[in-house]
């Protein structure tokens, strides 16, 4: 696989981590502190949208799996979602109104930047199953994914809170913020677009040309798109249910450490500047312990290492509430040693998702990887709202006061206090639960497939070519 594959893969991350980061980063304070909108309901504006792009997700996978056209079936949703992504992006934070009616136009923006989002984002995530040709080059595609996300919340998340800052603060600084993110998840979509073009067949692996009719056959039986459809690929499939449910619980842990940053400097360690170095800390290890995970699991087995991830990421987390004890560089580490845990299981879900794809299709003679992706990433979406959700109901319990200045108001000691709960026991109490979940995920070895042309067919295995590695 040619490096202008791997770097353009890799770019599309920017769309991911921006999109990922910079809500999670910057909507719950700016509906708290400059829309002065309660914790509780600014948690749910966060939430809502994230639960719709949950339910459209699949239904843009079962989309993309039918697309046919001169781009193949991924390319044109990745250029097109991206894209509204950005327009949307700005929308969200162009800040017409406060109070109720400003957290309505956020909501509308969020909405249609999470619509955009869920047809770029299962096309992107499909791309490694049907362009790699093996479980080695599957993994260096997610690597240079999780590098990328790395990449991108190091941008977008460290950069962002400064052009606030710099913009004036308030409604004008997340109004240049809105305008930042937007240019990063353009960049991002155009290198994925060019960047893949030469490794992507017309038609791809999810519509084979040779066979149109028994493609169109096979997506009649499969009941379309819907719940019942995507029952059907969770029952298909017990190990990538179990993934499924195992990767939403992580990512809330991720949700919430984002959406409590800003609240962390501000009212724990009294420095609202510390954001971008929190955040910078966080995402960090994923650009410097990627190939350091991948070479430990080669040897121990993805299971066994993604649980000393998860180790990693809950025990820095409960370094977080002792910061006010110790000296100032207390929770820059702690939150290296969450980053470090986080790198590893990035790469390892997102490894275990392309085989999972690359199996089915191996099975089954057909891909199903834009129905699998787009149910990861509706779980993805869903725990990455979750997070800032259970964040502003912690703030509004332990009485949090919001303001519409531009500007936090001085808090209560108890307002602390449940900044420093959910900073350390949310995290740690999701990874766990993480990893109970992930105990189903044993995929036994696959069957060979009925024969090379229709593995090739597929788009998962060439004639001669490796079978899909157990995890």
């Amino acid at each position: 696989m040619s490096a202008r594959t791997r770097l353009g893969y890799a770019s599309g991350s920017l769309v991911t981590g921006a999109f990922n980061t910079l809500p999670g980063l910057l909507l719950l304070p700016y509906l708290t502190d400059t829309l002065g909108v309660g914790a509780a309901v600014a948690g749910a504006v966060v939430l809502v949208p994230k639960v719709w792009d949950v339910l459209l997700t699949p239904y843009a996978g079962r989309i993309s799996d039918r697309t046919h056209g001169r781009w193949g079936p991924r390319r044109g949703h990745v250029l097109g979602g991206g894209l509204g992504v950005a327009a949307a992006f700005a929308l969200m934070f162009a800040g017409a109104a406060r109070g109720p009616a400003g957290a309505l136009w956020a909501a509308a923006g969020f909405l249609l930047t999470a619509t955009a989002f869920a047809f770029f984002q299962v096309a992107y995530a499909a791309l490694p199953a049907e362009i790699a040709t093996s479980a080695r080059d599957r993994v260096r595609l997610v690597g240079g994914r999780v590098a990328g996300i790395a990449v991108a919340a190091l941008v977008a998340g460290s950069a962002a809170p400064a052009v606030v800052e710099a913009g004036g603060g308030g409604l004008s600084g997340h109004r240049w913020a809105g305008l930042f993110g937007a240019l990063v998840v353009a960049v991002g979509t155009l290198g994925v677009f060019f960047g893949t073009a030469r490794a992507t067949a017309p038609g791809g692996a999810g519509s084979p040309p040779a066979a149109p009719r028994e493609a169109g056959l096979e997506a009649g039986r499969a009941g379309g798109a819907g719940p019942r459809a995507w029952f059907a690929v969770l029952r298909a499939d017990a190990h990538f249910a179990a993934l499924l449910r195992g990767a939403t619980v992580l990512v809330v842990g991720t949700g919430v450490l984002l959406a409590g940053c800003p609240y962390y400097a501000e009212h724990v360690l009294e420095r609202p500047g510390m954001t971008g170095v929190l955040v910078a800390a966080f995402v960090l290890p994923n650009l410097f312990t990627t190939a350091l995970w991948s070479r430990v699991a080669a040897r121990y087995g993805h299971r066994r290492v993604l649980v000393l991830s998860c180790a990693l990421f809950a025990g820095g987390a409960l370094l977080l509430p002792a910061a006010p004890l110790m000296p100032a560089f207390w929770a820059p580490v702690a939150l290296l040693v969450v980053g470090t845990g986080h790198a590893g299981q990035l790469l390892f879900l997102y490894a275990m998702l392309a085989e999972c794809a690359a199996g089915d299709a191996v099975r089954t003679g057909r891909s199903r990887a834009g129905a699998m992706s787009g149910l990861f990433s509706a779980g993805e979406a869903l725990g990455m709202a979750v997070g800032p959700f259970l964040m502003g109901l912690v703030l509004q319990a332990s009485g949090y006061v919001s303001s519409d200045t531009g500007h936090a108001t001085g808090q209560g000691s108890g307002a602390a206090w449940g900044v420093l709960a959910g900073m350390g026991l949310l995290p740690a109490l999701a990874a766990a639960a993480g990893l109970v979940l992930l105990r189903g995920f044993r995929p036994a070895a696959q069957p060979a497939p009925a024969g090379p042309a229709k593995a090739v067919a597929a788009g998962f295995t060439p004639a001669g070519g490796r079978p899909p590695v157990r995890v």
